[in-house]
C-alpha cells in the first residue's frame, strides 16, 4: 500500500478540490454544456503550473470523448466535420509552435481576446439578420423555413465573420424535433441566396482553424467551436453530436503534440486516473439535462459560458 500511495501526487487540499471539480465539468461540457469545458481549464491552471495543466486535462477530455461518443454517437453533422479537418489541423500545427514559444499567461490572454470578439460579432449579426426586412422580390429568407431537400445545408453557412447569412430561428413551438435522439440533421434555415460561397468557405476556415489553435494551446476549443455550431442554429442533439467528434478527433490528433512538448509525465497519469470516476459523473448528469433543455435555453447557456471561460481566460 505504501508502494501506491507513493505514486499519488503531491498537492494541497485547495488543489485536489479544484482538479475534482474541473473533472466533473468536463464530463458535463462534454455531454451537456459545450463551450463549459473552459471552466475546468481555469480550475485546472489554478490547480497545476500552466503547461502541465493542458495536459492532465487533455486526458480526461478524451475519457469525456469516449462518453460523449457513445451518448450521441448517431447525431453528428458529418459534412461539416469533414470540411474542418483541414484548417483545425493547421491550427494545432501553429499552436504547438506559439505553445513552445509563448508564457501561459499570453496565451490565455490571446485566447480570452478571441472569443470575446467572436461573441460580439456573432450576436451582432444575428440582431441584424433578424431586424433586416425582405427584399422587395422576396428573395430573403423566411423565419422558419427548414433547409429544403438537396440545398445548401445552413450548417455551412456561417459567414467570415461566424455568423448566420439568414434571417430568423428555428421555430421554437414545434414539436421536439431538435431534441430528437438519431436525427442527425440539421433543421437550421436555408441561407440567402446572396450567401457568398468563399465568404463561407473563409468563415469555416478560419473559425477551425482558431479552434486547432486555441484547443492546442489551452485546450480552449470549446467555446470558439461553440460559436461556429451556434452561428448554425444546429439542434441541441446535433449541436453536441458534432462537438462530441469534433473534439474526439481533434484530442487524438494533439495527444503526440502533446507528449512530444515532454507535458504527459506519470503524476499526469496517475492524478488522471483518480479523477476519471468524476468525469463519468458529470457525463451521466449532462445527458439527463441534455434531453430536456429547450433549444432556446441551450443557445443562451452557450452564450453565457463562452463569455464566462473567456472572461476566466482574461483574469484567472
Amino acid at each position: 500500500m505504501s508502494d501506491l500511495a507513493s505514486l499519488i501526487p503531491t498537492l494541497a487540499t485547495a488543489s485536489w478540490l479544484l482538479v475534482a471539480v474541473g473533472a466533473v465539468v468536463v464530463g458535463l461540457s462534454k455531454t451537456a454544456m459545450p463551450g463549459g469545458g473552459t471552466i475546468a481549464v481555469g480550475l485546472f491552471a489554478l490547480a497545476l503550473p500552466a503547461k502541465e495543466s493542458t495536459a492532465a486535462l487533455l486526458l480526461l477530455l478524451m475519457v469525456g470523448d469516449a462518453t460523449a461518443l457513445w451518448v450521441y454517437r448517431r447525431e453528428p453533422d458529418v459534412r461539416t466535420l469533414v470540411r474542418l479537418i483541414p484548417s483545425v489541423l493547421i491550427g494545432i500545427v501553429l499552436g504547438t509552435i506559439f505553445f513552445a514559444n509563448v508564457g501561459g499567461d499570453t496565451v490565455r490572454t490571446t485566447i480570452g481576446v478571441i472569443l470575446l470578439a467572436l461573441i460580439a460579432v456573432t450576436v451582432w449579426r444575428r440582431r441584424a439578420a433578424r431586424t433586416k426586412p425582405p427584399s422587395a422580390d422576396g428573395g430573403q429568407a423566411t423565419t422558419d423555413s427548414p433547409s429544403a431537400p438537396g440545398s445548401p445545408s445552413a450548417t455551412d453557412s456561417p459567414s467570415a465573420t461566424g455568423s448566420l447569412a439568414v434571417s430568423g430561428s428555428r421555430s421554437e413551438t414545434g414539436s421536439g424535433s431538435a431534441n430528437t435522439v438519431g436525427s442527425g440533421t440539421s433543421t437550421a434555415p436555408a441561407p440567402t441566396p446572396g450567401s457568398s460561397r468563399l465568404g463561407i468557405a473563409l468563415g469555416r476556415a478560419g473559425y477551425g482553424a482558431l479552434g486547432g489553435f486555441t484547443t492546442m494551446v489551452a485546450n480552449a476549443g470549446g467555446p470558439v467551436m461553440s460559436m461556429y455550431f451556434y452561428a448554425m442554429r444546429m439542434p441541441v442533439l446535433t449541436f453536441l453530436g458534432t462537438s462530441a467528434w469534433f473534439f474526439a478527433i481533434v484530442n487524438v490528433v494533439k495527444l503526440p503534440f502533446s507528449a512530444g512538448l515532454g507535458l504527459i509525465t506519470r503524476d499526469t497519469l496517475v492524478m488522471d486516473l483518480m479523477m476519471v470516476p468524476l468525469v463519468l459523473l458529470g457525463a451521466y448528469c449532462g445527458t439527463k439535462i441534455a434531453r430536456r433543455i429547450p433549444q432556446r435555453v441551450f443557445e443562451s447557456a452557450v452564450l453565457v459560458l463562452t463569455i464566462g471561460s473567456a472572461l476566466a481566460l482574461l483574469i484567472i
